[in-house]
C-alpha cells in the first residue's frame, strides 16, 4: 500500500517527522524542492541522503509516480504550494499551519472540493505523540467519562541562532495562534467531539523582542462549543535549562476522571517523553505511553489508497485552521 512521495519546502523542522514516519510505513521519496536556502537543508541532506534536490518543483508535480506531496515550506507559502499539488492530482500532507489567511483557506477549500484530493494538516502535537494515542484509547474507551474541558499548553524555545528572517515576519509565519495555537484547537475539537467552536477570548503580545515588532511570544485563547470548553496558552518562553524544545502538556477533564499528558519531558525528573497520568473512580496511575504508536501515518496511507478519511476528516482540517485564523484576527483587533 505504500507509495512515492514528493517534498515541496523543508523550511520547518517538522519535515523530518513527516517524512521519516511515512518512510517507516514503507513510502519513499527521491526528490525535494525548496525555495532558496533553508536552515534545515544541511541536516535534511544528512538524514535523507537518497532524497536529491531539484531546482524545479514541476519535476515533482509532474512525476506520475508521486501520489502525495509533503509540504513544510515557509507558512505563508504553504497554501499556494498545496493548491498546485492538488491541481496536479496529488494528495497533500502539509505542516501546520496549513495556511495563514482566510483567503488562502477559501481557495484551498475550493480546490480540494474540485479535485477531490486529500489536504491533511499534520498536527504533530497529536499525530506524532504516542501519549496522545494512548489518551485517545482511554478517553474514547470511557475511562474518564464525557470530556468537558481541555487545557493545552504549548511552550517553545526561541532558539534564535537558528531562526530565519521569516520567523519574525507576521505575514510569513501567520501569528502565534494561527501557528502553534492550531495544534491546541485540533486537540480540543478532537477530544471534546466538537464539530466547531466559538472563540470566547483571544490575546497575543510581544513582550521580549521589541526590535522585531512582528513577532509574538505569547498567545492565549478560550474555546467554547456545545460539547465542552478549552483553554490554550502558547509561548516562546521555554528556558534553555529544559532538555528539549518545550514542555508541552495537555489536560483532559472528564465527568468521571482526568488525564494529564507530559508529552516531551517531565520537569525535575530524568528526561523521558510520553508520560500520561490518569485519575478516575478506580485508578490513580502513571503510564509510560512511549509504545502506543502513531496510527495517523498508516491511516493516511490507507486513505490515499481507499479515498477514505480515517486519519482525519477533511472538514476537521478546514475547521481547525478556520478557528485558528479567527482567533488570530480577534487577538489582533
Amino acid at each position: 500500500m505504500a507509495f512515492k512521495l514528493g517534498i515541496l519546502g523543508i523550511d520547518h523542522g517538522h519535515i523530518f517527522g513527516m517524512l521519516s514516519n511515512m518512510m517507516a510505513e514503507g513510502c519513499w521519496a527521491d526528490g525535494y524542492w525548496t525555495d532558496g536556502p533553508a536552515v534545515t537543508e544541511t541536516k535534511f541532506n544528512a538524514v535523507f541522503p537518497d532524497v536529491q534536490k531539484t531546482d524545479d518543483p514541476r519535476r515533482i508535480l509532474d512525476d506520475p509516480q508521486v501520489r502525495m506531496v509533503l509540504i513544510s515550506a515557509v507558512p505563508g507559502d504553504r497554501a499556494r504550494l498545496a493548491i498546485k499539488a492538488m491541481q496536479a492530482g496529488k494528495d497533500v500532507m502539509i505542516d501546520k499551519p496549513g495556511c495563514t489567511t482566510l483567503d488562502q483557506l477559501t481557495k484551498l477549500r475550493q480546490v480540494q472540493a474540485k479535485t477531490g484530493r486529500i489536504w491533511s494538516v499534520n498536527f504533530s502535537e497529536r499525530f506524532q505523540v504516542p501519549a496522545v494515542t494512548r489518551a485517545e484509547q482511554l478517553v474514547f474507551g470511557g475511562a474518564i467519562g464525557r470530556v468537558v474541558q481541555t487545557v493545552g499548553l504549548g511552550p517553545h524555545k526561541k532558539n534564535l541562532k537558528t531562526r530565519p528572517d521569516w520567523f519574525f515576519n507576521r505575514p510569513r509565519y501567520g501569528g502565534i495562534l494561527c501557528d502553534i495555537g492550531s495544534h491546541q484547537i485540533d486537540q480540543f475539537l478532537h477530544f471534546t467531539g466538537s464539530g466547531t467552536a466559538d472563540i470566547a477570548h483571544a490575546h497575543v503580545e510581544n513582550t521580549t523582542m521589541p526590535d522585531h515588532p512582528g513577532f509574538q511570544d505569547f498567545g492565549e485563547m478560550v474555546l467554547r462549543s456545545d460539547n465542552g470548553h478549552g483553554y490554550v496558552r502558547v509561548d516562546w518562553f521555554t528556558p534553555d535549562g529544559l532538555p528539549t524544545w518545550g514542555d508541552g502538556r495537555l489536560f483532559i477533564q472528564g465527568t468521571e476522571g482526568q488525564i494529564e499528558l507530559r508529552k516531551y519531558t517531565d520537569i525535575g525528573q530524568p528526561h523521558v517523553t510520553d508520560t500520561l497520568y490518569l485519575v478516575n473512580g478506580e485508578e490513580n496511575t502513571r503510564i509510560d505511553a512511549r509504545d502506543a504508536g502513531l496510527p495517523y501515518f498508516k491511516r493516511l496511507i490507507a486513505d490515499v489508497e481507499d479515498r477514505t478519511e480515517t486519519a482525519m476528516a477533511q472538514t476537521h482540517a478546514f475547521t481547525t485552521m478556520k478557528l485558528a485564523l479567527k482567533a488570530q484576527a480577534l487577538a489582533e483587533e
